[in-house]
């Protein structure tokens, strides 16, 4: 019963730590205002590497042993850990997908960003895109999610046409 017990307080802390990371993720995000759309892939490539490191961990030979003392114990705690194992590996799922689909857009960045102002012949490939990411995605077809990448594409839109000017 005292290995039961140090075993929980080990999980409590776990959960605690797993819940602030939940909770961080899952807070709004304070951007630039002028971030264009690689700071998107960027952002779910960095989200996507924190969740698949917390799910190694959490899959690890370490933590499934003590799990497994837990169950055998019949310890409440699992309840709380099992609810967080699912939600980290649906948040490691998203950042998966939603870096899968915006890796479709990573073509259009280069040409978007080096373009004169005459860059509409790109623009119909890309919106296509975009509306195939709507269209498909489980995770990215919110409307959050699609008014923070159509403004980063807008804002290198901005600023390609700000740096021609510039030229001139």
């Amino acid at each position: 019963i005292e290995v039961t017990q140090k075993l929980e307080e080990v999980i409590v802390i776990w959960i605690k730590q797993i819940r602030q990371v939940l909770v961080e993720s899952e807070q709004i995000r304070r951007e630039a205002d002028d971030l264009g759309p690689s700071s998107e892939l960027e952002y779910w490539k960095t989200r996507m590497s924190s969740f698949n490191s917390l799910l190694d961990e959490i899959k690890s030979s370490r933590v499934k042993k003590i799990i497994s003392i837990l169950q055998a114990a019949r310890s409440k705690t699992l309840k709380q850990w099992k609810d967080l194992d699912g939600r980290i590996t649906i948040a490691a799922n998203e950042a998966k997908d939603n870096v899968r689909y915006l890796y479709t857009l990573d073509k259009f960045f280069g040409p978007l960003a080096k373009a004169s102002p005459v860059m509409m012949e790109h623009v119909p490939s890309l919106m296509n895109t975009v509306c195939m990411i709507y269209c498909t995605s489980p995770y990215y077809n919110t409307s959050e999610r699609m008014t923070s990448l159509l403004l980063k594409i807008t804002n290198q839109m901005i600023n390609t046409c700000k740096m021609y000017l510039c030229k001139g």
